[in-house]
């Protein structure tokens, strides 16, 4: 092949021109952009102390915080959420779609080989070549061949290219870790209010009952001809609303198990048995220490994920900007064609074909430009969106912060309430029965403690639940749950 090889000094010099200018990458480079925050967050009470006042470290932001609470059955809950939630294999699924698209975008950089082969066998009829015998109008040819085609990336566009996808492949990889840290914070949420229901419900039942026996005293007395029929209707009356409390309180706890067992991918009706068992809810921190908003600015998933479709956005303002400059194409082919396939390969069937191909889009500059235009009002956007998500994470974290102390105070006080009302209660029926005082009184007192003890049992689960929000917030001990098949750091 003596011609081929004299056609390579040319096909190295192309190459090595085309290295040479390859560092010109045209478009504007990603810059890092923030948005002024303090050091601490406003609602930080106990801003700098990461001790409560037993002495125990506060749960860290990024410590897995479901472990914080103590529950084995609400660690299996959350790890089987994290193998099997549907929501997080769509997640995952996206994820890995935008690495195969990452894959494929790096194949552009190198260049395309490709084979083919022909064999054919014609005959021509007698009006194309008049004159001719049959045999003489039989034709046959072989050949087979190498193609090779790589556009020289001088101004980037390959590489702006392959810059966009890896930053899309991490925004989604930020996807799925936003998308763990709403399912967990989901499960955990939803575990602590069924676990509040039941409270609710044992409270409402003992309630119920005490009622039953106040009733049954009731209708003793009037029996005996002491109490009126006003007061017996009374004391029935209260009895029954109390009981009615309960089928509302067991569907919303049958909702909370279902929506259990959905989240854990499994059917509504999978968890009904394991967790139809009344428990306590968990030991709270006494605190979180919630670190510093820079410290949550990088933790947080979401805005993480804006800051790499910003980033993308960016990267294809310089794909497009590339269309306003030439696009060089150098392609080869090697092969060998023949009219037998003995001939093949020899030195007279050998063909070759050397090429630089320009293509250049100046005359269809108005639609560059408007690319680019819309690249820019992309990235514009990007960054809107990037800075939304920054003050989102903020709000979302004072909010946090403040419900759940305000939701701590509000428990401490119930509790008192609930105790006081308890002792009130029992003070009053004792009091009935000496004859010391009225029915009225009594009911009174055990209406009372009824509302006193539902409230502190929903301000326990609000506490919990607000807790768990709290830790939402923050995004904490989600690395440990990515995946491990992470691609997007490669080069």
């Amino acid at each position: 092949m003596p011609a081929l090889s004299r056609s390579l000094p040319s096909l190295l010099t192309i190459a090595a021109l085309s290295l040479a200018i390859g560092a010109c990458t045209v478009g504007p480079d990603h810059v890092r952009t923030g948005l002024p925050v303090g050091e601490r967050f406003a609602r930080d009470a106990a801003a700098g102390d990461a001790v409560n006042d037993a002495g125990v470290a506060t749960p860290a932001a990024d410590a897995a915080f479901w472990r914080a609470f103590g529950d084995a059955r609400l660690d299996a809950l959350v790890e089987a959420a994290l193998s099997a939630n549907h929501d997080l294999r769509i997640a995952l699924a996206q994820y890995d779609r935008a690495n195969a698209l990452l894959r494929g975008a790096k194949f552009d950089r190198l260049p395309t080989l490709t084979a083919n082969a022909d064999g054919r066998d014609a005959r021509a009829s007698r009006d194309q070549m008049p004159g001719t015998d049959r045999d003489a109008r039989d034709t046959e040819s072989y050949s087979v061949g190498a193609n090779v085609a790589w556009e020289l990336d001088l101004f980037g566009r390959i590489r702006r290219n392959v810059e966009a996808d890896r930053a899309d492949a991490q925004a989604n990889a930020s996807d799925l870790a936003a998308a763990q840290v709403a399912i967990v914070g989901e499960v955990a949420r939803t575990y602590f209010e069924l676990r509040g229901l039941q409270e609710r419900l044992r409270v409402a039942r003992e309630n119920a009952q005490n009622q039953a026996e106040t009733l049954r005293l009731v209708q003793a007395r009037f029996d005996a001809g002491r109490d009126s029929e006003f007061d017996l209707s009374r004391a029935r009356a209260q009895q029954a609303t109390t009981s009615s409390r309960i089928p509302a309180l067991e569907a919303q706890a049958s909702v909370a198990t279902h929506r259990l067992a959905v989240l854990t991918g499994r059917t509504p009706d999978a968890l009904i048995a394991e967790l139809s068992t009344p428990a306590p809810l968990p030991a709270l921190p006494a605190r979180i220490d919630p670190g510093t908003p820079g410290d949550l600015l990088r933790r947080r998933p979401d805005v993480a994920a804006a800051e790499a479709r910003l980033h993308a956005s960016t990267a294809r303002i310089g794909v497009a900007t590339a269309d306003l400059f030439p696009r060089f194409t150098l392609g080869g082919l090697i092969g060998s064609q023949a009219i037998d396939t003995s001939a093949l390969f020899e030195r007279g069937s050998e063909t070759r074909l050397v090429a630089l191909g320009i293509d250049w889009s100046f005359l269809d500059i108005g639609r560059v430009r408007a690319r680019i235009a819309a690249a820019d009002a992309g990235a514009s956007g990007a960054l809107a969106g990037y800075e939304r998500s920054v003050l989102l994470a903020l709000e979302d974290t004072e909010n946090a912060l403040v419900r759940h102390a305000r939701a701590r105070e509000e428990d401490a006080l119930l509790e008192r309430a609930a105790t006081d009302s308890a002792n009130a209660a029992t003070l009053a029926r004792t009091r009935f029965e000496a004859g010391a005082t009225g029915l009225l009184e009594v009911l009174d007192a055990e209406r009372t403690r009824l509302q006193a003890q539902d409230a502190f049992a929903d301000a326990r689960t609000r506490s919990a639940t607000s807790a768990v929000g709290l830790f939402k917030a923050l995004a904490g001990g989600w690395p440990q749950s990515l995946p491990t098949r992470v691609e997007v750091g490669q080069r």
